[in-house]
């Protein structure tokens, strides 16, 4: 009978349009008016006999459908917080924790929301992950630049860690971009990190660049530097370049593409090496990477959003010995081998 009078409600609230909670309330109703009625009715009573003749039994029915009902919504609840934690990041938006994560760049009139979007649309090229690509990688991955790539063929030593912070005194002996990955999937793990283990090289320069919309070069030797150049040149993919040795460093914005002069427009060739130690030879202070790294992240960020005006065209030199900064205006040489007409 009770089961008869269940069905009866289901189908009447059904034909009625009634919400399934509605429905479900109904069915509750009944089975505590059930309830009371066996606690409340002398045994041998007609509607005691009809519905059971014992309370024991709907309580213990009771308390099986709560169970299962308990375990259903723990189960769901467990399963939304593991879709929440396991949830793709798909490109354009942001995923659990991700506005929290960039809130004050989302709070930058600059920046903002779509300013965001377009970080995390990137695909960021950055060439060494030494001094200058430690705090680039880092700052970048922290940034929620989408899509990172690193290019290098040297492994981590203990005479790197004075100044390449990306890296630590475990990593010895690790290739430097494997290091510097474990770094970036660490600080952000919504960020996808691309290694290349090897040196850029003519051969696949081309190939390689062209899959970045932004480079940044923090090499230190001249050959690379040019060869870098060159490509970004000649496929019209921004680069941003740094340089530094013993307490100086400089930076700019090579985008041919936009106007501005390229490397070789200011740098037609390379120094003699003595005019031009390598940092193992003349020395570096620690933090001057630090500094100039962290100035390329920003250029970065600049070229990627478009807020502000960036180094376009010009070329800061910082001196950290005495403090000072210094401005230089450039522009493309018409005879330039690699922009020039």
């Amino acid at each position: 009978m009770v089961l008869a009078m269940a069905a009866a409600l289901w189908v009447i609230g059904a034909v009625m349009g009634a919400p399934l909670r509605a429905r479900w309330i109904m069915i509750v109703v009944l089975f505590a008016g059930v309830i009371a009625a066996q606690l409340a009715l002398p045994d041998g009573h007609p509607l005691r006999v009809a519905t059971g003749g014992d309370v024991r039994l709907w309580l213990l029915i009771a308390g099986l459908i709560g169970m299962a009902l308990i375990y259903r919504t723990g189960l769901a609840r467990v399963k939304a917080h593991i879709a929440a934690r396991e949830q793709p990041v798909i490109v354009g938006t942001f995923g659990a924790g991700e506005l929290e994560r960039y809130a004050r760049h989302i709070v930058l009139r600059e920046i903002g929301g779509p300013g965001q979007k377009a970080l995390k649309n990137a695909r960021v090229l950055v060439v060494g992950a030494g001094g200058l690509g430690s705090p680039v990688l880092l700052y970048l991955a922290a940034a929620g630049v989408g899509t990172i790539g690193v290019i290098d063929d040297d492994l981590v030593d203990n005479s790197n860690l004075q100044r390449q912070v990306i890296h630590r005194d475990v990593d010895i002996g690790l290739p430097k971009v494997q290091s510097a990955a474990n770094a970036m999937r660490a600080q952000n793990p919504r960020v996808e990190v691309k290694t290349y283990q090897r040196r850029l090289t003519a051969d696949i320069a081309g190939a390689l660049i062209g899959e970045y919309d932004l480079v940044l070069d923090g090499t230190d030797n001249f050959t690379t530097r040019y060869l870098v150049n060159a490509v970004c040149a000649n496929a019209g993919v921004p680069l941003v370049a740094a340089a530094l040795t013993q307490w100086e460093g400089q930076i700019s914005v090579y985008d041919p593409a936009n106007g501005t002069p390229c490397y070789q427009c200011i740098f037609p060739q390379a120094p003699d090496a003595a005019l031009a130690p390598s940092c193992s030879e003349a020395g570096v202070i620690g933090p001057l990477p630090g500094i100039m790294g962290a100035m390329m992240a920003v250029e970065a960020i600049k070229v990627i959003t478009g807020a502000g005006e960036g180094l376009h065209g010009r070329l800061m030199i910082y001196d950290a010995l005495y403090g000072e900064t210094r401005t230089i205006t450039m522009s493309p040489r018409d005879d330039c081998p690699v922009c020039g007409h």
